[in-house]
Formats: structure tokens, C-alpha cells, sequence
């Protein structure tokens, strides 16, 4: 057998390590994000309607290794974002390793009779297992966002009217075995504190008080990311610190 030098295996190994594929960075992790009108994304070049959602501010709060995809949609309940489309839409771009953060409620709340009001202690729950059993069947983790409180006031005290759609979500959450970040209880506590006129500002106009302006989508934005790192989540690490 023919002897190789040593200079000549040291050119062929530096050869090979040569050969080696160049190291590419990782994807950025998926966030994908459903819900209503409080997370929805909307246009900012018309000052006359200063209207924000969370889900198009969220990304403040994270590093740049996260990219949001926000379907999130105004109208929409649990049983509507399904019916009309919109949650097929969020799956095909919900890849494995992906994490889908769901809120819904408002909505869902509505009047009897109305096409998208759905029973907390009944359809509501359904719709929301059906969220929860797409995702994990596409490999992705889903992760329930309580709805917030609207700013309304009766006595000095915020109202409750989405309680029983909080604690349902919650139930799930539980059955499910899934995150569930609490958004309703700071929210509610920290409308509280701002007071029946003091919460104006967050709010997207002087009637309005479920539609948030930047100020207020920012402010549950911060809330849901203080859920998320209290609750030791695996998004925990793409927080900015």
C-alpha cells in the first residue's frame, strides 16, 4: 500500500474541510396569531383613524430572530374565523415549531342570534379545541390569550361581561394541557387604576372603548409579553431583555 505524507494528508483533510457546506443561520422562529379586532394589523398612514391592535405591535417585544404573521381579523369569533376561511389561511402558514397565539371573545360575546356570537359554556368551547387540536396537529404549539377588558365603567368598577369566555378559555386551557396567558386580569386592573376617564388615552376614540390606539395596543402588547416570561414559556428566550 502506498505511504502518504504527511504534508499530503494535511492538504487533503484542509481539502475536505473546505468541501464542508457553509454553516446558514437558523430561520427566525414563527409566530402566527389569530383573533379579533383588539389584535388585528392596520394601515397607519391615515391619522384620522389612529386604531392599532396588539398583534401589530407585539414584535417591539421581541428579538429579530421572531416574525409575526398576523391574521387577526376585525368581526371575527371563534366560530366566524373558521367558517369564513380565515383560520385555514393561519395553518398553511403555521409550519412546524411554529407558535399560534389565539384570543377570542369579544366577539363571541354578542347577542344571541347573531352569526357570531357563540355560548362560552358551549360552541365557544368547542371552536376553541378545534384551535388547539389543528395546531398540534401541524407539529406547532398553541399558546390561548384571555380576551382584555373593554374600558367600560358601571359604579367607578370595570364591567365583567367577558368573564365567562375568560374562564372558559381557561378550562380548556387546562384540559388541553396548554399556555394560557391572562391577559383579562391586568388588563382589567390596570384600567382600574387609569379610572372611567383616565383610560381615554389608550382607546382609539372618545366613544370607543374596546378599540385601542397605539398607546393602548402597546400597553396589552407589554402585558401579554410579562405573561409569557412569568409563565417560562419557550418564547421566553427571543424576549428582548
Amino acid at each position: 500500500m502506498k505511504k502518504v505524507s504527511l504534508f499530503a494528508a494535511a492538504i487533503i483533510v484542509a481539502a475536505n474541510i473546505n468541501a464542508q457546506p457553509e454553516k446558514t443561520e437558523t430561520s427566525p422562529v414563527n409566530i402566527v396569531i389569530v383573533g379579533d379586532s383588539t389584535v388585528q394589523t392596520y394601515k397607519t398612514d391615515n391619522p384620522d383613524k389612529p386604531i392599532r391592535g396588539w398583534g401589530q405591535v407585539i414584535d417591539r417585544f421581541f428579538n429579530d430572530k421572531v416574525k409575526i404573521n398576523n391574521f387577526a381579523l376585525s368581526g371575527r369569533s371563534t366560530k366566524t374565523f373558521i367558517e369564513q376561511g380565515y383560520w385555514n389561511k393561519a395553518l398553511a402558514a403555521t409550519t412546524p415549531g411554529s407558535f399560534v397565539l389565539i384570543q377570542f371573545g369579544h366577539n363571541d360575546s354578542h347577542g344571541k342570534g347573531k352569526p357570531e356570537s357563540t355560548d362560552a359554556n358551549a360552541d365557544y368551547k368547542e371552536y376553541l379545541k378545534k384551535y388547539v387540536d389543528d395546531v398540534k396537529a401541524k407539529n406547532a404549539t398553541p399558546i390561548f390569550v384571555t380576551p382584555m377588558h373593554r374600558g367600560i365603567f358601571k359604579n367607578d368598577k370595570i364591567t365583567q361581561e367577558l368573564l365567562p369566555y375568560v374562564k372558559a378559555m381557561q378550562d380548556v386551557a387546562r384540559e388541553k394541557d396548554i399556555v394560557c396567558i391572562d391577559l383579562y386580569t391586568p388588563s382589567g386592573k390596570a384600567m382600574q387604576e387609569m379610572g372611567k376617564e383616565g383610560v381615554a388615552p389608550i382607546f382609539c376614540s372618545a366613544k370607543d372603548r374596546t378599540h385601542f390606539n397605539e398607546k393602548g395596543a402597546v400597553l396589552m402588547a407589554e402585558l401579554i409579553t410579562k405573561e409569557l416570561a412569568a409563565q417560562k414559556t419557550p418564547l421566553n428566550q427571543y424576549l428582548k431583555k
